[in-house]
């Protein structure tokens, strides 16, 4: 049996994170660059990548990045060549880059909707196709969803949002991420989904203080922040 260090090993492999200069893209990026793989981040804003690269270069992290918008693609498909042409292989995609909009499901524009299920769903389906590709040729690879506890629950935990396109994007990664799973373990590559509450971050920043209460609301053992109350 390998030790603990060696089973959470990344040298030598590369990671493509979307949506990885903020919030969660950010901390998984963190995590995969301290475990040793090689990054290439991929934002919408120069302002918000500039400054994350900078950092990890600062601690030493082998990190590359690209402005690239989930919602065009392409842009996807330079970023995943551009990512070869870096580092010659692509170990580990994180579809991370998602967005919301908060109109009522019987009053959303159809451009609202499709806006949201453009990045979140499309853009991360034409992600896991382009990197597939390579991870087939390759004969293996992980690829990691970042789908929402929304898509397990709809509605039912904030009824008081409207987040319709949110919900069947995250539902749709979800079901996608099985049979990619499904179709994909014959060549070595495995596809998980996770599916993050609500935390923190731009994407919740309007209806955080709402948030915060009804969740703690709902823990079990009434601890917040490792502390019972």
């Amino acid at each position: 049996m390998k030790p603990v260090q060696q089973l959470f090993d990344l040298s030598g492999q590369t990671a493509l994170i979307t949506g990885g200069s903020r919030g969660l893209g950010r901390e998984i990026a963190e995590g995969l660059a301290e475990a040793g793989a090689a990054l290439m981040l991929l934002a919408r804003r120069e302002q918000w990548l500039t400054p994350t690269l900078d950092e990890f270069r600062g601690r030493g992290f082998r990190c590359q990045g690209m402005v690239c918008d989930a919602a065009m693609p392409e842009q996807i498909e330079a970023a995943v060549a551009r990512t070869l042409e870096i580092y010659g292989r692509i170990d580990i995609l994180v579809n991370n880059a998602g967005i919301s909009s908060g109109a009522p499901a019987e009053t959303m524009a159809l451009d609202k909707w499709r806006m949201v299920i453009d990045v979140n769903l499309t853009g991360a389906f034409l992600f896991c196709q382009a990197v597939g590709r390579e991870m087939i040729r390759a004969g293996g690879g992980r690829i990691v969803n970042i789908s929402s506890i929304n898509a397990l629950t709809g509605g039912l935990i904030m009824p008081d949002v409207p987040n319709a396109s949110y919900v069947a994007s995250k539902g749709g990664l979800t079901a996608l991420t099985r049979e990619l799973a499904a179709k994909w373990a014959r060549h070595g590559i495995r596809v998980n989904a996770i599916a993050p509450g609500y935390f923190p971050s731009r994407l919740t920043e309007r209806i955080w203080e709402r948030v915060q209460a009804r969740m703690e609301q709902q823990v079990p053992l009434g601890a917040v922040d490792g502390k019972a109350s």
